[in-house]
């Protein structure tokens, strides 16, 4: 098995997650002074941190028709030049206008990869590595999100155009990541679904030698025999696996984390914190964040996925709580830091990860372009109700008040997680299909 080129085109193909990282943790450095410089009230917060999910939602659809009529590599190319052209419009926007265009396509970018990037992934790994392989897309969006934090945190005493430059700098690994992708062999998989089975063989030898070359072969060339060209994903037959994807997807949004990524400023903000000490928050929230995604990507394939869901859900149920009490009894922010970073910690070592690699391998391989844009859109709209939400229900309740409903909803996932997803980890991609489709 060639795991040191697997592992190559893997991370390659995860620079599309570090991009993601990117344009995900930037507002929270910027929103400080996008907030003077547009006179935002808590609905244009809200819509304006919202309006990245808006463009996920488009960029998922987009990924689902491109990646399905031609291939994966191409349409991740696409995404890095959307990558690329949105950092440096929000840079040089001078009205709310373009700005929020802008960042209009950087969502469309960060949904594209959000669903190219592991499904790529998935698609090249065998079977006793695809978890791991799959969470480096986590790892390189932790790292994303770390790194931003870092540069925010640097060039926020630079003056009050500061944030023209955090939009900026990430026009730089944009085309890193677009000049990485020209390197990258298309899908084996979706080459044999396009009838090119001599350059699928050439690059599954690549990855493991003849033997593994032929057997996975054989074993998609068997499960393609029942495939309908452009099948349709709500067919009976498909129903337990959709439900199963789009639950998880909705859950990881639902679940409320992101209100801690997207207004960790806000959070330290009412508890009396200057703009410098909620700027290193989000550094802190970055560490642990790639630290406990290690973790993940050392135990998916070992413990199962399963575990580690049943985990989070039980574990951030309870921190939701304490996190709410904090907020309202307005302790110390040190007591905020250690539970907030503490329920960051669980979830990037379970929820996180491991929901982008259940979307990956559970659906059946005629459906897994389609079912995982529509997860992933579902995802997304679940995010802009989320960061949408947020700003108005703080003011409305206060900031500690929608943590109970977070609580509530994560209490929820474990019972979904409980009754709903099996054990997938050490399977194929078609012997997910034994397990997922009714015979």
């Amino acid at each position: 098995m060639n795991s040191k080129y697997t592992l190559f085109i893997s991370f390659i193909s995860a620079l599309g997650g570090y991009l993601f990282g990117f344009d995900f943790a930037v507002i929270a450095g910027a929103l400080p002074f996008l907030k003077q410089v547009y006179v935002l009230d808590p609905w244009w917060v809200g819509f304006l941190t919202g309006t990245l999910a808006i463009g996920c939602m488009a960029g998922c659809l987009l990924a689902g028709l491109l990646s399905e009529r031609i291939g994966r590599k191409p349409s991740l190319m696409i995404s890095a030049l959307f990558f690329a052209i949105s950092s440096l419009g929000m840079a040089f926007s001078n009205t709310l206008s373009i700005f929020l265009l802008m960042r209009f396509g950087a969502g469309i970018g960060v949904g594209m990869a959000s669903m190219l990037s592991p499904l790529y992934i998935a698609e090249v790994s065998p079977a006793e590595m695809r978890g791991r392989n799959v969470s480096i897309n986590q790892l390189t969006i932790v790292l994303g999100i770390l790194i931003t934090n870092l540069v925010n945190y640097f060039l926020a005493d630079t003056g009050p155009d500061a944030w023209r430059w955090m939009f900026g700098l990430g026009a730089v690994p944009s085309f890193l990541f677009f000049g990485g992708v020209l390197f990258l062999p298309e899908s084996p998989r979706w080459l044999i679904l396009n009838q090119k089975v001599g350059e699928a063989r050439i690059i599954l030898e690549k990855i493991g030698g003849k033997s593994f070359a032929e057997t996975t072969l054989l074993s998609i060339e068997k499960s393609q025999k029942i495939v309908v060209k452009n099948s349709n994903m709500f067919q009976k037959k498909f129903l337990p696996a959709i439900f199963v994807g789009v639950g998880l997807a909705i859950f990881q949004q639902f679940c409320g984390i992101n209100v801690v990524f997207n207004y960790t400023s806000t959070l330290y903000e009412s508890l009396g914190a200057d703009l410098n000490r909620q700027l290193l928050e989000t550094i802190f929230i970055g560490v642990v964040n790639v630290i406990f995604t290690l973790v993940a990507m050392l135990q998916v394939d070992k413990l199962g996925r399963r575990p580690l869901m049943l985990f989070g859900s039980l574990g951030l149920t309870i921190l939701y709580i304490i996190i709410a009490s904090v907020l309202q009894l307005k302790l110390d922010p040190i007591i905020l830091s250690v539970f907030v970073l503490i329920a960051i910690s669980i979830y990037s070592s379970t929820i996180a990860p491991v929901t982008w690699v259940l979307i990956s391998e559970i659906f059946p391989n005629e459906i897994r372009g389609k079912a995982s844009s529509f997860a992933i859109l579902c995802l997304w709209a679940s995010y802009f109700i989320l960061v949408f939400t947020f700003p108005i229900l703080a003011e409305k309740l206060g900031t500690y008040g929608p943590f109970w409903l977070y609580a509530s909803i994560c209490l929820v996932g474990f019972w979904f997680i409980k009754v709903n997803v099996k054990e997938t980890k050490g399977k194929t991609l078609e012997q997910m299909e034994d397990i997922f489709l009714p015979h």
